[in-house]
């Protein structure tokens, strides 16, 4: 049996250092077995005092023992004393007929990461330890305001560790190279912009414009103008030069949203633009040659679309020599938490001051969601939540899928455990560039048992 260790209040402590608050008895017979596993047991004299050691140490993952008696009698203040210190995950350790009470499931629910009936088993603690680091070292690491400051590009705010989002971030790298147009089909609100804007950002015409232009947001008598540009008194209203989009893109990349919406008469005159790389300002007497990449978007189906009469199928074959399709945020297994969380921190000036994050509960109801709206929709769901939020932590009733997610979260204990494990896992994975031995350390597991997480999951390193 593990030798005991003590319960000290250390200045220096290791990289994996755990805060505990609560009773020492309470898990004094596993600390031995912690700290063989890699962990130290940092004890916090009392709650007010826990936001000074949370600083202090930089600790990110917490402990809190409850007896029986405190259980019931200090819940609310555990629960405001834990929120003060957002960025640690919490594990609760609870006597067993707690989960019968209704204030054990609010408090769980609202501000712990997991929970272990006592006694505790300190083998399984550690693991779940572990894996709470994981998951607040990849927060602490991606999401503050400094990290988006420096990475604020197109790319970087393509929020995503997804195998579906890994193979998007390949075809942006490979199409990014060349010049030949792209077509970026897709739901709405899947990002196809962002994508548009990342080719761009990593082409060689980088430093040139980036114009994004509506096509289903013009107004049917403008779009000629718009696209090609006018001279001066070439129609009523027309009292000077108008220079169009395509001609202000020069040198740069014209990025064509909605392509599919763009009447018939206009597709003709751009499937000449990109067969002779010149344009014809309405009054001109001359044409222009523009030199510029054309990237486009749609949410419809062109093939159906032609076969209807409604879209040229030369026009078709111009714009999709190259393709990107942008998977709906249903099918982006583990990125809806991160997602969340950069949504809660670019948007943290908006927030009421109390609310820190999100409880467990409103993590699996995002999960359980199918997004007809995708990231557009996420992001109004969050950034609502965020200013109408009551409580500490962010609940399914504040993003509004109290009941829309019933239905699908009668899942088991094990479902939710294995869900969350491959996210865990899947976010450790890319926050190390696929190192699985880094991977291991962030999640406190071995490299074994993480490849035998993996094989379970289905996931790859890469």
């Amino acid at each position: 049996m593990p030798k005991k260790a003590a319960l000290n209040y250390a200045d220096q402590v290791g990289e994996r250092c755990a805060l505990y608050v609560g009773e020492k008895a309470i898990i004094a017979n596993a600390v031995g077995t912690l700290k063989e596993e890699g962990w130290d047991i940092l004890c916090v004299p009392t709650l007010t005092e826990l936001p000074q050691y949370a600083v202090k140490t930089g600790a990110l993952v917490g402990v809190v023992g409850f007896g029986e008696k405190e259980f019931v009698d200090h819940a609310h203040r555990v629960e405001l004393m834990l929120a003060q210190s957002q960025m640690l995950k919490w594990i609760a350790l609870i006597p067993p007929n707690a989960a019968e009470l209704p204030t054990f499931r609010q408090l769980i629910g609202s501000a712990f990461y997991d929970y272990h009936t006592l006694p505790v088993d300190a083998r399984r603690l550690a693991i779940t330890l572990g894996h709470a680091h994981g998951m607040a070292e990849i927060s602490a690491d991606t999401f503050t305001k400094d990290y988006w400051d420096i990475h604020h590009h197109p790319e970087s705010e393509m929020v995503g560790a997804s195998d579906q989002m890994q193979k998007i971030y390949q075809e942006i790298r490979k199409v990014a190279g060349v010049e030949a147009p792209v077509l970026i089909t897709g739901e709405s609100g899947t990002g196809k912009e962002l994508t548009a804007q990342a080719i761009h950002e990593r082409s060689a015409r980088k430093d040139g414009p980036f114009v994004a232009v509506n096509c289903g947001a013009l107004p049917a008598n403008l779009i000629q103008s718009e696209l090609f540009g006018h001279e001066k008194g070439s129609f009523t209203g027309a009292h000077e030069r108008k220079i169009g989009r395509i001609e202000s893109a020069a040198n740069g990349t014209l990025f064509l949203d909605e392509i599919g919406d763009l009447p018939m008469d206009l597709q003709t005159n751009l499937l000449r633009f990109l067969q002779e790389k010149t344009i014809h300002r309405v009054g001109a007497r001359q044409d222009i040659e523009v030199n510029v990449r054309v990237l486009a978007a749609t949410h419809i189906n062109l093939e159906a679309a032609i076969k209807e009469g409604r879209f040229r199928q030369d026009l078709y074959y111009r714009l999709n020599v190259l393709q990107i399709k942008m998977p709906p945020l249903r099918d982006r297994v583990g990125d809806i938490p991160l997602l969340a969380q950069y949504i809660f921190t670019r948007f943290s000036d908006e927030k009421a001051q109390r609310v820190k994050g999100f409880s467990e509960e409103a993590l699996h109801a995002m999960n359980h969601y199918d997004w007809p709206g995708n990231i557009r929709e996420l992001i109004n769901r969050v950034r609502r939540a965020m200013v109408m939020c009551e409580k500490f932590l962010i609940s399914p009733v504040d993003l509004g899928l109290e009941r829309r997610t019933n239905s699908r979260m009668q899942v088991t204990l094990n479902e939710a455990r294995d869900t969350a494990e491959a996210s865990t896992i899947r976010g450790a994975l890319a926050q190390s560039r696929g190192s699985v031995s880094n991977a291991a350390r962030q999640l406190g597991i071995s490299r074994v048992s993480l490849y035998r997480l993996m094989e379970k999951h289905g996931i790859s390193k890469n």
